[in-house]
């Protein structure tokens, strides 16, 4: 008899154990519509826990993040220097690109961290207030731009490990990784540009150049200039093309890998420093290992110690105008929305999947998007690409060159499409002047 009573007390705990679980799990699905934004842990490859909700205001604009039920919830990380895992987390077991076939897909892939430095603008012409159905779905105002050292614990790892670089860690060493994330300083301020003090209508507008033959001979120097802010990317050559492409840089993107290739292979051409615009900001794609390398050497004011690289001195390559204050690097969940909602590639359904990104010139104008009123985007490629020599500072005509880890013919249409809706302008040749 004292058996059978131990046994039942047993069976009746395991039960309620049972009937709590499955309770708990229940209520970490949320309805498109719900205003209950979940904080997802990611472990040993499934999004199991509903750990932390809140309460959010939505922008006027859509804010959601996960549309893979087709509805429209939304992952919100809460406070900063929180780890609300605790510590039971453990490191995912290791991802291989190569033994995916193709782009895998996980129930979270539409799932990013929002910025809750967030500020709207109070422009009344910004793209961001565009009735576009289609562009308010996909586009988010508040998604984390950039990546900060408290945006790196153990559960967010977990979560970014499904996803192949620069869209997240796969492959990646966690220690490694986390030691050059830890060296970011913390930002003052997630909003990249002010307003203007002279802009009455609180429109911040910037103009975008990339570095296509588009603008050989268009003498936009001036125009590009007159913009409140500047971006530029790569090998931004200026000097002997003022008059086509202007003088002056706000925003300077690029990986570890453009700017250092940059610099050696169009030496010839003259582009022996990277912009250095007084008050310049300067963004860091984080595309891979070497980045990271990159990154914390850079931080550390050190030659990078192993690795692509090894023995260079980051700081160097800045001319003397590095200030850690002003150095942002963009967060994987931005650049993974970049290719998810704006730029999905055909080739992503490829075995070699893992080579296909968006061009450093589509990420910064996005960034532009996100972080400007009113987008000029100029040297980027159209249609009649053929027409116009591959990069503005070619002295003859030259092939436009289709790398096969972009999909330029994509960049193309989807450029023009947002200038057809209004979203952006775009320069697109001579007949447009």
């Amino acid at each position: 008899m004292f058996l059978l009573r131990i046994f039942l007390a047993i069976s009746l705990i395991t039960l309620l154990m049972f009937i709590s679980v499955t309770l708990y799990n229940g209520n970490c699905t949320r309805k498109a519509h719900s205003r209950q934004y979940d904080f997802l842990r990611v472990e040993e490859g499934n999004v199991a826990d509903c750990l932390q909700s809140v309460k959010e205001t939505q922008p006027t604009t859509n804010s959601s993040a996960v549309t893979d039920t087709g509805a429209n919830t939304t992952m919100f990380v809460v406070g900063l220097n929180q780890d609300p895992l605790g510590t039971k987390s453990t490191l995912l077991p290791v991802l291989d690109k190569h033994n995916f076939t193709s782009l895998p897909q996980w129930k979270f892939d539409d799932t990013y961290r929002l910025d809750p430095q967030f500020k709207q603008s109070k422009c009344m012409a910004s793209l961001r207030n565009s009735s576009n159905p289609v562009f308010k779905e996909k586009f988010i105002p508040n998604i984390q731009l950039f990546l900060q050292s408290d945006h790196l614990n153990m559960s967010e790892w977990n979560r970014l490990y499904h996803f192949n670089n620069p869209f997240g860690y796969m492959g990646l060493n966690y220690s490694a990784t986390k030691a050059a994330v830890d060296t970011i300083p913390k930002l003052t301020s997630t909003q990249l540009l002010q307003v203007p003090i002279r802009a009455k209508d609180g429109c911040i507008r910037c103009a975008v150049v990339g570095t296509g033959g588009i603008l050989n001979g268009s003498r936009l120097g001036k125009e590009i200039d007159s913009s409140d802010y500047v971006f530029r990317v790569n090998a931004a050559i200026i000097a002997g093309h003022e008059e086509d492409v202007g003088k002056r840089t706000s925003v300077y993107v690029h990986t570890a890998h453009s700017l250092i290739q940059s610099l050696m292979v169009h030496k010839k051409r003259g582009f022996k420093q990277i912009p250095t615009d007084k008050d310049i900001k300067y963004v860091l794609i984080p595309e891979g290992p070497r980045d990271y390398n990159f990154l914390e050497s850079l931080m550390k004011n050190r030659k990078i110690p192993s690795g692509a690289y090894r023995g260079r001195t980051p700081r160097n390559y800045y001319s003397g105008h590095f200030n850690e204050t002003s150095y942002y690097i963009l967060h994987p969940d931005f650049l993974r929305y970049v290719r998810n909602r704006f730029l999905k590639a055909k080739q992503l359904k490829t075995k070699r999947w893992w080579l296909v990104r968006p061009t450093n010139g589509a990420f910064t104008l996005l960034l532009a998007m996100h972080t400007c009123d009113i987008v000029r985007a100029y040297g980027f490629s159209t249609a009649d690409y053929q027409k116009y020599p591959n990069y503005y500072y070619d002295n003859k005509h030259t092939k436009l060159v289709f790398y096969a880890n972009h999909d330029y013919r994509l960049e193309m249409r989807t450029w023009k499409k947002c200038y057809d809706d209004k979203f952006i302008w775009m320069y697109l040749g001579k007949s447009d002047i």
